[in-house]
Parts: structure tokens; C-alpha cells; sequence
């Protein structure tokens, strides 16, 4: 707890900068603050004053991750408070830094617009008004962004805690071994935009599994799916008449369109789509429901990622 405060009010959000206050991080911290009071209904975190001493917002935060475990309360629920904090904050961090990604574009494309402002900030040694300026800013952030996330899962191990962050939620994983050679790669490949439909699938598979509901792996199903279409759409190869997932795998294997994959890999693909998400996704009948353990909708979960990353990576 004492780490994860550390991290949250001296790296990501660093309450004083060379001495001085840093507005920017006192609200947001206050904002993380309000919302978790807000959600679990005990306004402040942690009490306001010491005596006569008003604390700061970092101190409150602070506070709230170390004060002691009072007797009488659920350990659970004391342990999730703290670590929804930590979600907050860096899914906060990350919103900011997509803010400032759309910025970055917005003021490069500024910057070029206007050749002459351009070229006399150069000349003038003005670095703030230069592409590469700004182009480094964004760079420290994601930097610092990807440095933290790696510090908090780090941690999370170290405290025997089966938690990961990846994308603005905090989740469970119960395997170190997968996380890091499928679940890790399988994240960094969602940054950009469109595979936004993949991610949120993804997320929602993973959610329906750690809370025992229905349909995991019918939502880590229709990730891959989704990834296949979009690939076959940025190819050029959809046609607008193919008839399901099938279609579209036949679109990435065709010996015309330079076989995106090999015949057994759209083989093992179909067999997935048709054992596993036609199953769940049409009605039994008079047939036997199909009904997966969890340990089955993690298979699937982890097949489709293995599955979308390795058809990213082909691109």
C-alpha cells in the first residue's frame, strides 16, 4: 500500500515538482479522490485534520492507502477500495495521455500548416514550437505511463496479489507465465484506435469469467472475429457476401489473396468458430446447452488472444 501511494502521488501524478506545488496533480487527486468517496460512501478517505493541521489531498490520499485495518471490517472490501484507487489513477493517466496524443497531432499539424512560424522558431532556437518538442513531451509521457504500469504489476506480483493492470482496469491473473507471454503482448498491440472493438470484447470476456457469468468466451469469440474483419476490410479482400466468420477466414487464406494464413491455420480457426462460438451463440434446441467451466472460457480467452496477436503482428 505504501508503494502503490508512492507511485500514484510521486510518479504518475507528482504532487510537488522541484519543490513547487503541481496544480495539474492536486485536482486530478482530489477528482480520484471525490470519485472513490462517492462510489463507496465515506467522505474523506481518510480523516482532514491532524489537530488544528489541515491536511493536503496528497496526505489524504496517502493515508487512505496506509491507515490500519480496523477490526470488524470485510478484508476484501478494505483490500478492493484501495486497489480500485490504483485503477483510477491510471486509467486517468491514460486518459490524459490520450488527450495530449490528440494534441500532439492537433499542434504538429498546426506547426507544418504554418511553415513560416516553423521555420522561425527553429531559427530562433524557440524548442516549445517545434515538432520534435512536442513530439519528445509525448514520448516521456508514454514513457512514464508504461514504466508505472510496469512498477504496479511488478509490485501486485511481489505481494502475491494474482492482479494485473492493462488498459484502464485492473484484473485478474492467476498464471504468471501466460500473462507474460500472451495476455502482455496481446495488450500493447490494443493502442491503437481500431482495434477498439476487439479490446472492449476482450475486456468483457475476461470481466463475464472473473464474476462467474455466462458467455466468456462467446465475447473472446467475437473479439477475434472482429479482428479478422478488420483485417480482411483494411486488405481490400471483403466482398460483402461472405456468410459468417467462415467467410472472412477464406478471405485470409485464398491462394489470390496471397494466403494472409496457411490452409490448417484456417482450419483450426473454423473448428473454433464452429465448435465453440456457433455453440454458445445460437439456440441448442432439444440439444444439450453447452456449458463451459471457467478453466475452459480462460482457454478460450487466452486462444483468442494468441490468435489476434499473431494476426496483428502479420500486418
Amino acid at each position: 500500500m505504501v508503494q502503490a501511494a508512492k507511485i500514484i502521488t510521486e510518479q504518475v501524478f507528482p504532487y510537488y515538482i522541484n519543490g513547487d506545488l503541481n496544480h495539474s496533480s492536486k485536482e486530478t487527486l482530489q477528482a480520484i479522490h471525490d470519485k472513490i468517496a462517492m462510489e463507496i460512501g465515506i467522505d474523506p478517505l481518510s480523516p482532514l485534520y491532524l489537530g488544528t493541521y489541515r491536511y493536503q489531498i496528497v496526505d489524504v490520499v496517502k493515508n487512505f492507502f496506509t491507515r490500519d485495518f480496523e477490526p470488524g471490517l470485510d478484508v476484501d472490501i478494505f483490500i478492493k477500495r484501495r486497489v480500485s484507487f490504483v485503477e483510477l489513477a491510471m486509467r486517468e493517466y491514460e486518459n490524459q495521455l490520450e488527450f495530449a496524443h490528440s494534441e500532439f497531432e492537433r499542434r504538429v499539424a498546426a506547426s507544418r500548416g504554418d511553415g513560416n512560424l516553423y521555420n522561425l522558431a527553429r531559427a530562433l532556437h524557440i524548442p516549445e514550437a517545434t515538432e520534435e518538442f512536442m513530439r519528445q513531451q509525448y514520448d516521456a509521457q508514454s514513457k512514464t505511463l508504461s514504466q508505472n504500469v510496469a512498477e504496479i504489476n511488478e509490485r501486485f506480483r511481489q505481494a502475491r496479489f494474482p492482479l494485473l493492470y492493462r488498459n484502464g482496469f485492473v484484473q485478474f491473473s492467476e498464471d504468471a507465465v501466460i500473462a507474460a507471454t500472451i495476455e502482455e503482448p496481446f495488450w500493447s498491440l490494443m493502442s491503437d484506435p481500431k482495434w477498439k472493438n476487439v479490446e472492449h470484447d476482450l475486456l468483457e470476456a475476461i470481466d463475464r469469467r472473473d464474476n462467474k457469468r455466462k458467455d466468456a468466451a462467446l465475447s473472446a469469440a467475437k473479439a477475434l472475429e472482429s479482428t479478422i474483419k478488420i483485417i480482411s476490410d483494411e486488405k481490400g479482400w471483403t466482398t460483402c457476401n461472405e456468410k459468417g466468420a467462415a467467410g472472412y477466414i477464406d478471405n485470409l487464406v485464398s491462394a489470390k489473396n496471397g494466403r494472409f494464413i496457411d490452409v490448417w491455420e484456417a482450419t483450426l480457426l473454423k473448428s473454433f468458430f464452429g465448435e465453440v462460438r456457433n455453440k454458445l451463440g445460437h439456440g441448442s434446441g432439444t440439444a444439450p446447452m453447452l456449458e463451459l467451466s471457467k478453466q475452459q472460457d480462460s482457454w478460450a480467452i487466452q486462444t483468442c488472444m494468441s490468435w489476434i496477436s499473431s494476426l496483428i503482428t502479420r500486418l
